[in-house]
């Protein structure tokens, strides 16, 4: 299956990456507005929170693998604490925080890089396959988490860090 590249895509981008014939198009004409360049989080009150990826301005049929991204603002901070924000209060939070940092601290030229970064660790954690102290891995918590509604907020657009926060080692039963 051939899928564009996406910035922490969504639930269903996932479910046909994981499944090992996925080919990322980086030939392709760069959309702009798209996931491939942003992604939308949930706030606690379940407002959608979308952050965008900054590019530099890209001419007409620009080639998503040679969009560069754009460091004239402190997107990544920005980003980092809008996540932390919106998921702070989640069960696995912790458990995968200190993964996610590396890709916020790390100065990606392409877009298409950090997008493969993204993805990669997601993969990772989702396969519980990350390096931990502990050896036997994560706990799994219920879906029942009592700190918020969670299938209110459920949706199909919102990122793929949305679920792993929420469910952890349980995401991989919703593709």
């Amino acid at each position: 299956m051939i899928l564009p590249t996406a910035y922490f895509a969504p639930l269903g981008w996932f479910e046909h990456y994981m499944q090992g014939d996925a080919v990322i198009e980086a030939y392709e004409s760069f959309s702009k507005q798209t996931f491939r360049n942003r992604c939308v989080i949930l706030s606690p009150q379940g407002e959608r929170l979308t952050l965008s990826v900054p590019v530099r301005k890209a001419g007409s049929k620009q080639l998503t693998k040679d969009v560069e991204i754009s460091y004239n603002t402190h997107w990544q901070h920005i980003h980092r604490q809008a996540i932390m924000s919106a998921y702070r209060r989640t069960p696995y939070y912790d458990y995968y925080e200190d993964y996610l940092i590396p890709i916020f601290e790390h100065r990606y030229k392409w877009l298409i890089d950090l997008n493969h970064a993204t993805a990669e660790t997601t993969v990772a954690l989702l396969s519980n396959t990350m390096p931990t102290e502990n050896e036997a891995g994560l706990p799994h918590i219920t879906s029942d988490w009592q700190g918020q509604d969670i299938d209110r907020y459920w949706g199909d657009e919102t990122s793929i860090l949305d679920k792993l926060f929420r469910y952890g080692p349980e995401t991989m039963t919703y593709f």
